[in-house]
């Protein structure tokens, strides 16, 4: 029989159950609904200690493909592992080798360097025939070319004349024979018509290596007419837009016009001169030799 007595009616324990019951009432309700959508498992017994069912339906067995492939990137893994081990200690290897090598060259020391013998000349520069004596008409030696060199000479693409530059030797004096002209870059045919030309590639004055100059004898000035008077002693100035350079003859020789060899570098600040010889013959070479004067 429904009890129906007021609230204010009922003890503390009476409300108490009454309140518990409702909570069950509710709870049940709940559950009841999430069964039937399915978010709730179905329960084992009633009361405040019901239970949910444990059971679990058991998992079902991997297939063979799926075991294979799981065991083929286990071993994927394990080979990216060792790869990567493998590229460390290569690595380390290597940089233990060339820290070996660098210490090796430090302790054996620098090589001397070895000046290289230019090869773009086959003859000495500012060769020609001798002047007619009629016309005074000449032109480029190719006779003394080396017959089985001349293919060669004449497959030299014409060289590209640079610009003069503030360190380069714009005018050279020599005192001892009354030279005073202008330095220009290049010596080939024309070149040579504008005054004392720098072989292309041989250093500025001052500069560690052979400056090579060369100018004509008897033709275009004569500018280098009295270069076989020089003496060791005497001295050649080299003039830049900013400084003089002042170089001393240490020696001089009459060469063959193949031997280029006068014209290679040096470790040293140097200076080669160099005209045809004899006068109005021209079928050899005067080479004049000076070092850079020390204080």
């Amino acid at each position: 029989m429904k009890d129906r007595r007021s609230v204010d009616d009922l003890s503390i324990d009476e409300l108490q159950r009454v309140l518990a019951e409702k909570k069950r009432a509710a709870r049940e309700a709940r559950l009841a609904k999430y069964r039937e959508t399915g978010r709730a498992l179905p329960a084992i017994g009633t009361g405040p200690d019901f239970r949910l069912n444990e059971a679990r339906p058991a998992p079902a067995p991997r297939s063979l493909v799926r075991r294979l492939f799981d065991i083929f990137l286990l071993v994927v893994e394990v080979g990216a592992v060792v790869g990567l081990i493998y590229v460390f200690y290569n690595g380390a290897n290597i940089l233990q080798r060339l820290n070996e090598d660098a210490a090796q060259v430090i302790a054996e020391g620098v090589p001397t360097p070895v000046p290289t013998p230019l090869v773009t000349a086959v003859v000495l520069p500012s060769g020609h025939t001798p002047p007619d004596p009629t016309t005074g008409e000449t032109r480029p030696n190719d006779a003394e070319i080396p017959e089985n060199l001349r293919p060669l000479v004449q497959s030299f693409p014409a060289p590209v004349i640079p610009t003069q530059g503030p360190t380069q030797a714009v005018q050279i004096v020599i005192p001892a024979i009354d030279v005073n002209a202008p330095v220009v870059q290049g010596d080939g045919w024309e070149q040579l018509k504008k005054g004392v030309a720098q072989h292309l590639g041989t250093p500025d004055p001052g500069q560690p290596g052979n400056i090579v100059l060369s100018a004509h004898n008897d033709i275009f000035g004569q500018i280098f007419r009295r270069l076989d008077e020089l003496a060791p002693g005497d001295e050649v100035q080299l003039h830049t837009a900013s400084q003089m350079v002042v170089y001393v003859i240490t020696g001089a020789k009459v060469v063959e016009p193949t031997e280029v060899s006068v014209m290679a570098p040096t470790a040293h600040p140097s200076l080669t001169l160099i005209s045809c010889y004899p006068y109005l013959v021209d079928d050899q070479r005067i080479v004049v030799f000076a070092d850079l004067k020390t204080p």
